[in-house]
């Protein structure tokens, strides 16, 4: 069904609508990051940044089971994604004053658990936005182009 610009989004998601969605949520969280600050607990900076996405007019599921296949059974309990936007992008929040390796490994599994493209690791318990802000990419997708890509290189 085209939306108001005329534009069909049935079928396959672009690239291009992640790399949207993205900058959605970092600049959501970003206001977040500067108004709130560090301190508070993960389900409150969640429940904010849910209903700045609800505002953006953005599909936002909140603590979504993710079910895991292990040995023929499937269980849908013991993994939750934080939020899930537009079904595309995953959120996982975090409020630690510095994120641990195994953070990025779990926003990881739930991507491939979830068969998602891209997902977002923001803590707002780091001292800077830049510093508690990841992303990580499932697979293979080409996201080079990407104006939110990080270059290791820069010395910006």
């Amino acid at each position: 069904m085209p939306d108001k610009q005329g534009i069909s989004h049935e079928g396959t998601k672009t690239r291009r609508d992640q790399e949207e969605l993205s900058k959605i949520v970092v600049d959501c969280a970003y206001r977040m990051h500067v108004e709130i600050g560090p301190g508070l607990l993960e389900s409150v900076y969640e429940a904010v940044l849910e209903k700045l996405l609800l505002e953006r007019g953005l599909q936002v599921r909140r603590q979504m089971s993710v079910p895991v296949e292990v040995m023929g059974h499937s269980l849908n309990e013991g993994f939750r994604a934080d939020l899930i936007v537009e079904d595309l992008l995953l959120i996982e929040l975090k409020s630690v004053e510095k994120l641990a390796p195994v953070h990025s490994k779990q926003v990881l599994t739930y991507l491939r658990l979830l068969d998602l493209p891209l997902g977002l690791l923001i803590n707002f318990g780091a001292a800077t936005f830049k510093e508690g802000c990841k992303r990580i990419v499932n697979g293979t997708q080409d996201f080079t182009s990407s104006c939110l890509r990080v270059n290791p290189n820069s010395n910006s």
